[in-house]
């Protein structure tokens, strides 16, 4: 009869870690030879386009963010100087306004006093015929 070999915990470690070595000269192996090399080098020259086209785009996307930065300040300042203009406009209408206003009644208040004092002249006017009639009264009844 065949004897059963059953390995013990040293054989299966052994087993292992000679596994694992072959293993590793064997990636080493792939890693050295030139087509590895080349490959990588192409991923790296992949990568590297990558990147810059990466870079390329942030770049063109901060100018476009900056221009229309500036491009919305030119048109808030332009929009401020047509609402400063737009407010002195109106100022000087209101103070023409004003002007007109006053010089009406400037002009009303004239004509009023004129007029006052027109009755006032008319009212001191009948009061001194009253008074010279009276006078003429007196001394023709003296």
């Amino acid at each position: 009869m065949a004897k059963s070999v059953v390995p013990n915990l040293a054989d299966r470690l052994r087993a292992s870690q000679e596994a694992k070595q072959a293993l590793l000269r064997r990636a080493q192996a792939v890693a050295a030879s030139p087509e590895a090399v080349k490959r990588r080098e192409e991923q790296q020259a992949v990568v590297a386009a990558r990147n810059l086209r990466i870079a390329t785009r942030k770049q063109e996307e901060q100018a476009r963010k900056e221009r229309e930065a500036a491009e919305r300040a030119a048109a808030e300042a332009e929009a401020l100087r047509i609402e400063q203009e737009a407010q002195a406009a109106r100022e000087l209408e209101r103070a023409q306004r004003e002007l007109a206003e006053q010089e009406t009644r400037s002009a009303r208040e004239l004509q009023q006093a004129r007029r006052d004092a027109a009755e006032e002249a008319k009212r001191e006017a009948i009061l001194a015929a009253r008074r010279a009639g009276r006078k003429a009264k007196k001394r023709r009844g003296k």
